[in-house]
């Protein structure tokens, strides 16, 4: 079932486990159960630490994989076959399971041994899905260090009738008994903020000062990166936080124009800049954020965990994140029918109807991606001509279950108390309001830069961009500014890159000139 490059790969990752893992097959008559078996006789085959346990009797309705190691006694569980984009989730999982899994600083395994038990999560996800794994891999990573939480991955399309009832029109969807705690791509600083709300904790905040520092560099993207490196090359102590190394390039599919590297995908960059720091004694405090700046000659950063660090100098490298439309209905139908990823989340509307609103380019490949799986596509615009690229729009307009309304301003997602029916929109030219009946409204309108923490200290645009000079100086002495945050035109990853050496360089210089 899986080749032996994928083999070879395996048996090098594998091949640091010290404990022994099993991998535990219940009975099944499900059709893909035989599919599952295949897939861990594979992988099973590469290491002698891991084996596979088919267990008999009481027998499962769908394929089922429970992950019994020293660090995770079946505190992981699989129910369907995990291919696709979840196979990297099941083969970490087996090193979470084994005790070999990459896991955050002690700061971070304290608050997540301080959640209150016991903790039983389910989440749905889809094999196509690009944003599940983060989700399921950062769950997985919380079960094997607190004593008393369970998760389980599910894919839906082995429990449709489950899917159905949870009224699940969007994944990863993370489910409590039966309520609905998170939809939605989230990173592990995300999600442990979410259980912190829903089960409470047995410590307070954390109130550690995490040292002082020459440079902080706020943000873990191609922006960051190269600020940290440059900042380290200097000779400087630097310290980055973040929320998650490669910030969005971990939601980035395929890259052509890299200079000199013909193609990568964003999660190999990802990594590759992630190895690039650590070459460098630069302390990496990642799954955090921040919640303000202060202070004068000396910068006081706090995080929102309630630890702080010291520096002379900031470089806020923290980039965007997907615009919402900020109307009414759209937080409550978050995942369930209000969506932000057409790849992701199209298979729930197979044969339904669909809204995309936005006309630029992101908004458009939406459209013509959901054409192929939806019954009809509707592009809404809020200006008087779509936005995106002239192919695309040909592209889109050949299509025969697609139409366009421009000149539309949305006012209101509509639901049904459990999920989406429709999206409301005011004509610009008329002021004559109009219902759109549909299954699910994608929301595809842009980045809106992550600067809010700096909203009253430093000057943005109106835009919400960070002001900056030609280097990376922002309007307050000692903090800089990096990347697809700041009023830099051309938001690129070869642009942020340069960005962020600009940001350091600049900073140095200063620093130089600062010195008696």
């Amino acid at each position: 079932m899986l080749d032996d490059g994928i083999k070879e790969q395996l048996a090098e990752v594998l091949g640091r486990l010290e404990e022994e893992v099993a991998l535990r097959v219940p009975e099944s008559a499900h059709s893909e159960h035989g599919e599952l078996l295949a897939m861990l006789h594979d992988v099973a085959s590469t290491s002698a630490k891991v084996r596979v346990d088919q267990i008999t009797g009481g027998g499962t309705d769908a394929p089922v994989v429970v992950l019994h190691g020293p660090a995770s006694n079946g505190a992981i569980r699989f129910r369907g076959v995990p291919g696709g984009h979840e196979f990297s989730s099941l083969i970490l999982g087996i090193l979470c399971a084994g005790g070999k899994g990459r896991l955050p600083d002690p700061g971070i395994l304290g608050r997540i041994r301080a959640l209150k038990g016991p903790i039983r999560l389910r989440t749905y996800v889809s094999l196509s899905c690009e944003n599940c794994p983060d989700v399921v891999q950062a769950l997985n990573l919380m079960a094997t260090v607190h004593p008393d939480f369970h998760h389980e991955t599910v894919d839906g399309a082995v429990a449709r009738s489950e899917v159905e009832a949870l009224a699940i029109q969007g994944v990863p969807s993370v489910i409590h008994q039966d309520t609905l705690l998170h939809a939605g791509k989230a990173s592990l600083a995300e999600l442990l903020a979410v259980m912190e709300r829903s089960f409470g904790t047995t410590a307070g905040p954390a109130a550690a000062d995490l040292g002082l520092f020459d440079v902080v560099v706020v943000g873990g993207g191609p922006a960051g990166a190269s600020s940290a490196i440059y900042s380290s090359r200097k000779g400087l102590r630097t310290a980055m936080v973040a929320e998650r190394l490669g910030g969005q390039l971990r939601e980035t599919r395929g890259i052509e124009n890299m200079i000199s590297v013909a193609y990568t995908e964003g999660a190999q960059l990802a990594a590759q800049l992630s190895e690039h720091v650590a070459r460098y004694p630069v302390e990496v405090f990642e799954h955090r954020r921040v919640s303000r700046i202060t202070g004068d000659t000396e910068k006081r950063i706090e995080l929102e965990s309630g630890e702080t660090l010291r520096a002379r100098t900031v470089i806020v490298a923290t980039g965007a994140r997907w615009r919402q439309l900020g109307i009414p209905g759209e937080q409550e139908y978050i995942g369930r029918g209000v969506a932000f990823c057409a790849h992701c989340d199209g298979p729930f509307y197979k044969g339904k109807n669909v809204v995309v609103v936005g006309g630029g380019n992101s908004g458009v490949e939406a459209a013509v991606d959901l054409a192929g799986i939806a019954r009809e596509v509707t592009l809404v615009e809020f200006a008087g001509q779509l936005r995106a690229d002239s192919v695309l729009v040909q592209k889109l307009t050949e299509l025969p279950n697609t139409r366009i309304i421009t000149h539309a301003r949305s006012t209101q997602v509509l639901g049904d108390g459990k999920q989406v029916v429709g999206l409301e929109y005011e004509d610009r030219q008329t002021s004559v309001r109009t219902t759109l009946a549909a299954d699910g409204v994608f929301v595809q309108i842009g980045l809106l830069p992550n600067s809010q923490f700096l909203k009253d200290d430093v000057q943005l645009a109106p835009t919400g961009e960070i002001m900056v000079d030609g280097c990376g100086r922002t309007s307050v002495p000692g903090i800089y500014a990096a990347g697809d945050v700041t009023t830099i035109p051309f938001k690129q990853i070869v642009m942020a890159m340069g960005d962020g050496a600009r940001a350091a360089l600049g900073a140095f210089e200063d620093r130089l000139r600062a010195t008696p």
